[in-house]
């Protein structure tokens, strides 16, 4: 994993996700280390992300490393019509690693094929979202005890959540069976349920929650994302469209857990934080412990 870019979920092996799971478990257990001293990290955000952005600048710190960048592209020379080559081939000169967030699908990979630092891919558009993805592996793990054989929903804007696309390809490595729950507007898109099919795995379409919520083993829930639609009237229709309430968890798997890549709007009442099955929160907590692993093998440290 040494000086490699990590842009799409496909660029790691099964076996190396496993790999920054079981180090993301020793950074759980002792998160401070000097291990990043004399290293330093730009976070490039060239749209807005509070949690992606601080997590790394979290894990970053806690290892001792040095954080620069913007997560404001305005106030740059991108501003003055600076290509993202050029921002890419400047910023290198000052780090050792670019963490990138770019509203742009295909930008992520552009940008490794530019940079002589590695990238890593904090989202581009509706594309990918590899650390998200690996968190979430994660925190499946830790509240499943494994990562094959589960059951899980994916719930809400399933065509333009790109947490969601790389999350079900990286759990097609592992026998997993998927029900997609969504409006006829946001199913997944056709290229990912292939990439199930290709594994011989199976796969469910629903539009209503209640139909899957007892069968499950986690429930992914995901924001519509107002930023993606073109038509506001078209955002609008579905804006609403799932409401997770605590009274709709009774009955369930004792195993059930709730997960959200955050931030929520509507879709995740707040009676559900006080249940059991409330995952999100710790999730976030994940993102820190599995950023330090993967900060750590890329520059060699681990």
């Amino acid at each position: 994993m040494k000086n490699r870019s990590l842009v799409s979920i496909t660029d790691f092996t099964k076996e190396e996700y496993i790999r920054i799971l079981d180090l993301a478990e020793k950074f759980e257990k002792k998160p401070i280390q000097n291990l990043l001293s004399g290293y330093v990290v730009a976070t490039l955000f060239f749209e807005p992300s509070t949690r992606t952005r601080l997590s790394f600048e979290s894990a970053i710190s806690r290892l001792g490393g040095k954080v620069i960048g913007f997560s404001d592209s305005s106030s740059t020379s991108v501003s003055k019509g600076e290509s993202l080559k050029d921002t890419i081939l400047t910023v290198s000169r000052y780090v050792d690693l670019i963490v990138m967030r770019h509203p742009k699908e295909g930008s992520a990979r552009f940008a490794s094929e530019v940079s002589p630092v590695p990238i890593i891919n904090a989202g581009d558009g509706a594309n990918q979202h590899p650390t998200q993805c690996l968190l979430d592996l994660y925190s499946i793990r830790k509240t499943q005890g494994r990562l094959d054989n589960i059951s899980i929903a994916f719930v809400g804007d399933l065509k333009y959540g790109r947490t969601v696309h790389s999350l079900v390809i990286a759990l097609s490595h592992f026998n997993a069976t998927f029900y997609f729950v969504a409006p006829e507007e946001l199913k997944l898109p056709g290229i990912f349920k292939d990439y199930i099919t290709g594994h011989d795995l199976k796969f469910h379409e629903f539009t209503e929650l209640d139909e899957v919520i007892r069968v499950v083993d986690v429930i992914y829930m995901t924001r519509i994302q107002q930023e993606r639609f073109a038509d506001p009237i078209e955002y609008e229709r579905v804006k609403h469209v799932y409401n997770l309430k605590a009274e709709m968890l009774r009955q369930t798997r004792k195993n059930l857990k709730i997960l959200h890549p955050l931030p929520r709007v509507t879709e995740i009442s707040e009676d559900v934080d006080d249940t059991s099955q409330a995952y999100y929160f710790d999730q976030v907590e994940n993102g820190v412990y599995v950023r330090q692993a993967l900060l750590t093998s890329i520059l060699g440290v681990k």
